[in-house]
């Protein structure tokens, strides 16, 4: 097949996707700034180069065919593409542009936000857009629209830059106004209270129970939450006991809301910094990377 015909000029495109969107060829010119006449000549160039029918058309209204309808989405998806790649070269100038950040939800609100003033300080000029997100060790879904990400995982993502920040620790936390015997609770007596749990880590309790030589059988499941927040505040009501990375409630163990009941265990993982190769050369994500690796990471 010639090439050509897989290959529509850009023009031909834009006017066929904007009149697919308004179904109407005078709303599409004057997004255009064409005449009516021309986004008309323009689809129907189209829809000769390629062979088949994108629209009926019954008088002055049009209606998409299947194919249009197919043909559309798939073009509205690209074309978004295209723009947002047009923007962020675009953003070069201005030493990279914003920066899109996503940042796991607790993590973001406990940690990174009280400390974003200091980056803001140094760098007045650059802005972050900070984006709340449940990330998976799968980064792609997450990364597509994002500068970079501040996660928790392996470390190991082809393709991407990674920056470690932290060895993430988990510690099980109480309530010591709920579970005033918690200084003489042994770990099997842990495991017989109602174990909440963060549904982006179902293995977690598991995982401990194993570390300490505890018969599954003995494990009393509560209820589970999306975020490690909800946990937390669960846990301050009462509602049972949580295993969550010590980073997290450092505020609530040293004001004395919650008490950790044994020492913090390594998960394993640890919290990065990433983004894709691409990005590795704007400005403002070097400057950002650079503050946040300098900051004083706490070490338990």
């Amino acid at each position: 097949m010639n090439p050509r015909r897989l290959t529509p000029s850009m023009s031909l495109l834009v006017a066929f996707e904007a009149a697919a969107r308004h179904c109407s060829f005078t709303k599409a010119a004057e997004e255009l700034a064409l005449t009516q006449s021309a986004v008309s000549r323009q689809v129907q160039t189209l829809e000769a180069q390629l062979e088949i029918e994108l629209f009926r058309r019954e008088g002055r209204k049009i209606e998409l065919t299947a194919a249009g309808a197919l043909y559309q989405h798939e073009l509205a998806a690209a074309l978004g593409r295209i723009r947002s790649a047009t923007l962020q070269t675009i953003a070069f100038k201005n030493d990279g542009g914003p920066l899109n950040l996503a940042v796991l939800p607790t993590l973001g609100s406990k940690w990174l936000l009280p400390r974003m003033h200091e980056f803001y300080a140094k760098h007045p000029e650059i802005m972050v857009h900070i984006h709340s997100r449940i990330i998976r060790e799968d980064v792609q879904s997450s990364a597509h629209d994002m500068t970079a990400i501040i996660c928790v995982g392996s470390g190991d993502w082809p393709g991407f830059i990674s920056h470690p920040l932290l060895t993430e620790k988990l510690v099980v936390i109480a309530s010591p106004i709920a579970l005033p015997e918690y200084r003489s609770m042994t770990p099997r007596d842990v495991a017989e209270q109602s174990l909440l749990n963060v549904v982006s880590r179902p293995s977690a309790w598991s995982d401990w129970v194993d570390s300490q030589g505890i018969d599954h059988k003995a494990m009393r499941a509560g209820p589970s939450f999306e975020l490690t927040a909800h946990l937390i505040q669960a846990v301050s009501a009462g509602i049972g006991i949580g295993l969550v990375p010590e980073i997290l409630v450092q505020d609530e163990l040293q004001s004395g809301e919650l008490v950790a009941l044994f020492e913090p265990l390594e998960s394993g993982r640890s919290y990065y910094l990433i983004y894709a190769n691409r990005y590795q050369n704007l400005l403002s994500l070097r400057a950002f990377s650079a503050w946040l690796l300098s900051l004083p990471f706490p070490q338990y």
